[in-house]
């Protein structure tokens, strides 16, 4: 087997982690990911998501199979667990991601940038729409907040509101100048 340096991504990072508290089987990473409210900040949207994560840290030994099971009533199931490979990576890209601020490309900045391609009318009722989902998310926000028990869970519930405030913040006065002179900054 040729060992390949894996690509790093939030995904890959979190299941390394993940592994690195215990060997689980894909369906039951996803699983917590959900339970843990996880999928806010990292996409599992995809089942098969976790499956091509899996196979490409194995193909670069930062997981290994740990064993192979079959419950009574359910099919074969592969349980991982990661490798001393795969801790020191996980902690490294961990530490990466804090530290160093990375060039991403959100949809809503290029939707933005071509702002001008549709009508007026229909740029405000969008931007209203975008307006009210973020004030709607921050009340889920607000929810989880207050639901959140252990304080490593408050620190991305806490950033992704604070984010979404300063969305709002800044789409409510980009509709103003919509609103009053038929642009948006």
């Amino acid at each position: 087997m040729t060992t390949r340096s894996a690509r790093r991504s939030p995904l890959a990072m979190t299941v390394l982690l993940l592994l690195d508290r215990q060997p689980l089987h894909p369906y039951g990473l996803r699983r917590l990911i959900l339970r843990w409210h996880k999928d806010r900040v990292v996409n599992v949207s995809q089942r098969n998501a976790i499956y091509q994560v899996i196979e490409r840290l194995e193909r670069s030994d930062l997981i290994s199979v740990k064993e192979t099971a079959r419950d009574e009533h359910r099919p074969e199931r592969t349980v991982y667990e990661v490798t001393e490979a795969g801790e020191r990576t996980a902690r490294r890209w961990l530490l990466e991601m804090l530290g160093t601020p990375a060039k991403e490309y959100p949809e809503f900045p290029a939707a933005l940038s071509f702002l001008d391609c549709v009508p007026p009318e229909a740029r405000l009722a969008a931007l209203e729409q975008r307006q009210s989902a973020l004030r709607e998310e921050i009340v889920r926000l607000d929810a989880d907040l207050t639901a959140a028990v252990a304080s490593a869970h408050l620190v991305e519930i806490d950033y992704l509101r604070t984010m979404c405030q300063a969305e709002l913040a800044w789409l409510e006065a980009s509709l103003t100048d919509l609103k009053n002179d038929g642009t948006a900054t």
